[in-house]
């Protein structure tokens, strides 16, 4: 049983809402445990003073350069004695989760044993990096959790001017959408950057994130410094057995409503089945015995609505690989960032592939490491030197498609563009 808790009124507000509140979880633990009774303490002074009381420091663990997030108290009363002693050290240890983040319930239970035994009790699933978060340590049982986390099989995760853990979406274990192999190419990255991981020696932090479609569910353009995200170059796969179906469960307003008017390229079109076009990179799924919705891949732009909407039939397309994006970030130096486009196609199936992979971002790491200024994100070190000498400095020759934003494109050339416009004009007339 542990000591009795703190009055804390501006905590308690939180858990008034309508939402869930953590407040309420953190009084769960309270219960059973010091550290978190004069954490809440201290919380509710930050509350009432609008000031923060931690301060950072040096703690690791045997063999690693990195993984653990130091927290010190500084509140202290006017004898120099910490206001909320059992809180006093709150470390937080980073630990690498699986791939795809499978668990067990019995693995989930060890780890929640483990942190009731040396730690606070609280844990998060997961960080921003991807690590599973064990949160509120003293500095003397850091090493003894992590010792029974690692003979678990879990290794420490990436800290400070480091590369970070990385994450992956479940991917192609349980989503159709899945365009490569998700947790190869994180363990692959992974593993070969484990030094780098665990031994800081960059300018800043570097993340890696994989998501396997443009649904880009674990948010890798907007918070990763290299995104890879699945992909395809061909037409959308059609189904019109199950276009039929949808269409008969859903209607007219729905096809209209929530598919064809919400494409942002106006790629969909509703046709009658005579009428649709045959023409190369033109596709088409049957909605009804006389009705099509016709689909113009050229101006498809991968944003995803349509194929979520109509799961099943429509589908991404079958020659499938990743789109590689770099400089994603929040807010630092420079504001939130989102990625550029570096590679705007590459397969990703044979050991070769995954090979190149790795290749890339060996030649960018080095880069950032060699050019990026002291606290500085890649995307920051690309706005300041420019995206033509990051591209040279990698190796990378500059595409037509590395682009910034949607349907933005600062290399455009025009030399071909009669003959391009000649043969376009002569597929129109022969399907007409």
């Amino acid at each position: 049983m542990a000591k009795k808790q703190h009055d804390t009124p501006l905590l308690d507000q939180l858990e008034s809402g309508p939402w869930p509140s953590f407040v309420t979880g953190l009084k769960r633990l309270a219960n059973d445990n010091d550290m978190m009774v004069d954490l809440m303490g201290q919380l509710e002074t930050s509350y009432a003073t609008r000031k923060g009381y931690w301060k950072g420091g040096t703690v690791g663990v045997f063999g690693y350069g990195g993984g653990v997030i130091p927290r010190f108290s500084e509140l202290k009363d006017e004898n120099e004695k910490h206001v909320y002693p059992d809180a006093a050290e709150f470390h937080t240890l980073r630990i690498q989760p699986p791939a795809g983040m499978h668990y067990t319930s019995d693995l989930l239970r060890k780890m929640a044993d483990v942190w009731e035994r040396h730690g606070s009790g609280l844990i998060a699933f997961h960080g921003q990096s991807g690590d599973i978060m064990f949160q509120g340590a003293t500095t003397a049982n850091v090493q003894p959790a992590f010792d029974e986390l690692n003979e678990m099989g879990f290794d420490m995760g990436g800290a400070g001017p480091a590369v970070r853990t990385s994450m992956s979406c479940v991917g192609a274990a349980r989503c159709e959408q899945s365009c490569f192999d998700e947790a190869k190419a994180l363990r692959t990255v992974v593993n070969t950057f484990l030094d780098d991981m665990h031994r800081p020696a960059l300018p800043y932090k570097f993340k890696f994130k994989f998501s396997g479609c443009p649904n880009d569910c674990v948010n890798s353009i907007q918070r990763s410094d290299m995104a890879t995200i699945g992909t395809w170059r061909d037409s959308i796969q059609t189904d019109d057995v199950l276009g039929k179906k949808w269409f008969a469960k859903h209607g007219m307003d729905e096809l209209v409503n929530d598919v064809i008017s919400r494409c942002p390229t106006k790629a969909l079109s509703l046709k009658n089945t005579k009428d649709v076009s045959t023409a190369e990179g033109i596709s088409s799924v049957a909605i009804n015995d006389t009705q099509s919705m016709q689909i113009e891949n050229h101006s498809c732009v991968r944003c995803m609505h349509c194929i979520n909407v109509m799961t099943g039939a429509l589908a991404p397309g079958k020659d499938k690989g990743v789109t590689v994006l770099m400089g994603g970030k929040s807010v630092l130096k420079i504001g939130t960032t989102m990625g550029t486009v570096i590679v705007p196609f590459m397969k990703l199936e044979s050991d070769e592939d995954f090979e190149q992979l790795v290749e890339l971002a060996q030649n960018t790491i080095d880069f950032f490491a060699e050019n990026a200024l002291e606290h500085e994100r890649t995307g920051e070190m690309i706005d300041r030197i420019g995206l033509v000498n990051f591209l040279e400095g990698i190796g990378r020759d500059i595409d037509a498609n590395m682009i910034l934003e949607p349907r933005a494109n600062p290399y455009v050339r025009t030399d071909g563009w009669d003959e391009e416009v000649e043969k376009a004009n002569q597929r129109k007339a022969g399907a007409a």
